[in-house]
C-alpha cells in the first residue's frame, strides 16, 4: 500500500491516515545516526509532501540519550535508537506511543511478525523498526587464513600473540556481550557474576601490548584493510558496502559470526515525547514503510529491511553473507538484553572502572 500526501495553502493533510499536519508543522527534524538515510528517499519525500526535513546526527546510543535528556525531545521529531536502549527512553518519559501495535499506520502489517512484539517493546507502542544486521568478527585473510571463528580472535593472546587487534567502541553492555560470550556465559548475559568476570577480561585485553584501542565498525573496516590492525569487531553491512565500493582494497577482509554468539541488533523509529511536529514524524514513518522504499533504504546501507514486503525488491548482495546471515548463523544471534535501575547503576559502575585500570 502507498500513501499519498497533499499540499494546501492552509495546511498539509496526509491522506490515508487521516492526520493532518498543520502549515506550522511543515518540517520534520530529524535525529539519526550519521549517513544511515539515502539522500533521494529526503528529497522525494519533500517533494511529494512539501514537508521540509532537517537532519542531525549523533554516533552513539548514549549521545542520543545526552541530547534527549538536555531538552532534545522537545526540539527533534523522529528519532533511531538502537533496539535495547528502547526501554531506558521509554522509563526515562523521553518517547511517546505511535498508536497501540502501529494501528494508524498505514504499511505497518508490511513488518515481519518477528519485528512487531519484540523484547524492547512487547506492545508495540513506541517503535517501527528501521533496518536491521549483526555484529561479527572482521579479519584480514592473509594474517589469519582460516581462524576458528570465535571471540579467542580478539580475547585469547594465546590465539592472537602478536597481531594488533581492536575492540568496538561502543557502551559497556556490547563489550561485556562479547565477553560473557566467550567465557560460556552467553552473549545475552545479565548480572554482577557475568558481568565481573567480563569487567576483569576487559582489564586483562586492555593491557596486552597488540591492543590498539577501541574504534567505531568503519575504522576498523579501514584499518583492517591498510594494515594498522588485523582483527576487529565490525557490523556486518557496513563490510558488504566497503566490499561493493572496492573489492579489491577489501576483498582481503573476511568475516564471520563468532560460534560463542553476538549480537542482533535492530534501529527503530521512534517519536521524542515533546516533538513539535509528530504528525509529520508519522507521516515520513508511513513514507518508509512503503515496500519500494524500504527496500531503497535497505540497499543504500546494506543492511536488511524488516518489512517483508520489501524483501523481493532489495539487491541480490543483500540476500546472502555477510548482510544476511545463513540460518546456522542466526541460531547463534541474540538481542542486547534491556537493562535499568540498579542493573544499569552496576553495569556503567564496573564499565567505568575496568577502563580506568
Amino acid at each position: 500500500m502507498t500513501s499519498r500526501y497533499v499540499a494546501g495553502l492552509a495546511g498539509l493533510v496526509l491522506m490515508g491516515s487521516g492526520l493532518a499536519v498543520s502549515a506550522q508543522e511543515g518540517q520534520l527534524n530529524l535525529f539519526n545516526w550519521s549517513d544511515y538515510m539515502a539522500p533521494g528517499i529526503i528529497e522525494d519525500f519533500e517533494s511529494e509532501t512539501g514537508i521540509e526535513v532537517v537532519q542531525n546526527y549523533y554516533n552513539s546510543n548514549a549521545e542520543l540519550f545526552s541530547k534527549l535528556t538536555a531538552g532534545g525531545d522537545a526540539q527533534y521529531d523522529l528519532i533511531v535508537p538502537s533496539d535495547y536502549f528502547v526501554p531506558r527512553l521509554i522509563d526515562a518519559g523521553l518517547v511517546q506511543p505511535l498508536a497501540g501495535e502501529g494501528e494508524g499506520l498505514e504499511g505497518h502489517d508490511n513488518i515481519l511478525e518477528e519485528f512487531r512484539r519484540p523484547s524492547y517493546d512487547p506492545q508495540g507502542d513506541y517503535t517501527v523498526p528501521y533496518l536491521w544486521g549483526v555484529t561479527g568478527v572482521v579479519y584480514n585473510t592473509e594474517t589469519f587464513a582460516d581462524p576458528e571463528p570465535s571471540w579467542g580472535l580478539l580475547y585469547d593472546p594465546a590465539v592472537n600473540p602478536d597481531y594488533p587487534f581492536a575492540m568496538l567502541k561502543g557502551d559497556a553492555q556490547f563489550t561485556f556481550g562479547t565477553l560473557c560470550a566467550f567465557q560460556g556465559n552467553g552473549f545475552d548475559c545479565i548480572g554482577e557474576a557475568p558481568w565481573t568476570e567480563a569487567a576483569q577480561a576487559v582489564i586483562e585485553t586492555l593491557d596486552r601490548d597488540n591492543f590498539v584501542g577501541f574504534v567505531d565498525a568503519t575504522a576498523a573496516i579501514e584499518q583492517v584493510a591498510s594494515g594498522v590492525i588485523h582483527a576487529g569487531i565490525v557490523y556486518n553491512g557496513d563490510l558488504a558496502a566497503k566490499r561493493a565500493e572496492s573489492p579489491e582494497t577489501y576483498g582481503k577482509l573476511g568475516f564471520f559470526i563468532p560460534e560463542e554468539g553476538s549480537q542482533r541488533w535492530v534501529d527503530v523509529m521512534a517519536i521524542p515525547a515533546r516533538a513539535p511536529n509528530p504528525d509529520a514524524a508519522r507521516a515520513f514513518i508511513e513514507y518508509l514503510l512503503r515496500p519500494d522504499v524500504s527496500a531503497r533504504l535497505a540497499n543504500y546501507n546494506y543492511y536488511t529491511t524488516p518489512n517483508e514486503a520489501a524483501l523481493a525488491l532489495v539487491d541480490d548482495t543483500l540476500r546472502e553473507p555477510p548482510v544476511m546471515p545463513d540460518e546456522a548463523a542466526r541460531e547463534r544471534l541474540h538481542f542486547t538484553p534491556s537493562v535499568s535501575g540498579e542493573q544499569l547503576q552496576l553495569l556503567q559502575e564496573l564499565w567505568s572502572e575496568a577502563r580506568s585500570r
